[in-house]
């Protein structure tokens, strides 16, 4: 990125006092558009804005606290240059996404983001190809810059898209799939105890002491265990369990939970409230079919 005079220039514009203004012509019109749509579901207030209804009403979009990115290949598209002025007019600092920043939408800009390419793709070097791809992903990493700055987190991302999978996914927590702790036994429970529990619980015992987990016990703890000791029935919980098991948080994410499930290799977890009590146990399978992940 190459900036003719480096100056913060979302200062004004993020996401609470001030709206982006992206405009465009032709296919950066279009692109333009897909920018705004980006910025405004990452949290920042976007709109488009046609260059020629700018002219003719559409002006009321920008305020004196916008910030206006201005698409052109070329620098030189003369249907950008009656916006230009109302934006100087206004004070509306101005990033040029170009491919000249010697031209005149660059030399109007405050930052300039180099957009050049060698070449399109198109066998005749005229079709927008190369240089289009090129502004997008320049769009994109300006979103991403800025929710980064702003410290957007997933669950923003989530309310901004509450009727799709993808919102629905990002909303779902641990406490929305996991089932209540109804087995939990105690440390010095016998080894038939456990298995009983095992069958009823999803393939994990947690053990606790007044409500807080101490260890767990697994159904692959279990064959290990019988390949391993002949009369395993005789021992207590005690002897068997972990005693630094993975954990899972009632409100985590189920996302975040599959990641761990998978980041550590294991099939279900104890599920714990902020003060370490057991309030349940959550298995892998029923994450996977509440479209967590």
């Amino acid at each position: 990125m190459r900036e003719t005079n480096r100056c913060r220039i979302f200062a004004h514009a993020d996401g609470r006092s001030g709206r982006v203004i992206v405009s465009g012509i032709g296919k950066s019109g279009i692109i333009a558009q897909k920018i705004a749509a980006t910025l405004t579901s990452t949290g920042t207030v976007a709109s488009y804005l046609h260059p020629i209804e700018s002219l003719h009403g559409d002006l009321g979009l920008v305020g004196r606290d916008s910030v206006a990115i201005l698409l052109s290949k070329s620098g030189e598209t003369e249907e950008l240059f009656g916006l230009l002025g109302a934006l100087a007019r206004l004070q509306v600092p101005v990033i040029a996404i170009t491919g000249e920043r010697h031209s005149t939408v660059g030399r109007a800009a405050k930052a300039v983001l180099d957009a050049s390419v060698a070449e399109e793709a198109c066998p005749h070097n005229l079709a927008p190809t190369t240089s289009t791809t090129v502004a997008i992903a320049l769009g994109d990493a300006l979103a991403v810059a800025l929710l980064e700055q702003k410290g957007f987190r997933r669950e923003d991302f989530a309310a901004l898209h509450p009727g799709g999978a993808l919102g629905r996914r990002l909303l779902l927590r641990v406490r929305d799939v996991m089932v209540a702790a109804d087995h939990v036994l105690p440390p010095e429970s016998s080894m038939q105890r456990v298995v009983v529990a095992l069958a009823h619980g999803r393939g994990i015992a947690p053990i606790a002491v007044g409500g807080r987990l101490v260890g767990v016990i697994t159904a692959g703890d279990l064959t290990r265990l019988v390949d391993r000791v002949g009369d395993y029935l005789k021992l207590r919980a005690d002897a068997v369990m972990t005693r630094t098991p993975r954990t899972v948080l009632v409100d985590d994410l189920a996302a975040s939970a599959v990641g761990e499930f998978e980041r550590h290799s294991i099939m279900a977890a104890p599920v714990l409230d902020g003060a370490a009590n057991v309030v349940g146990v959550v298995h892998l399978h029923d994450l996977l079919r509440s479209g967590a992940a």
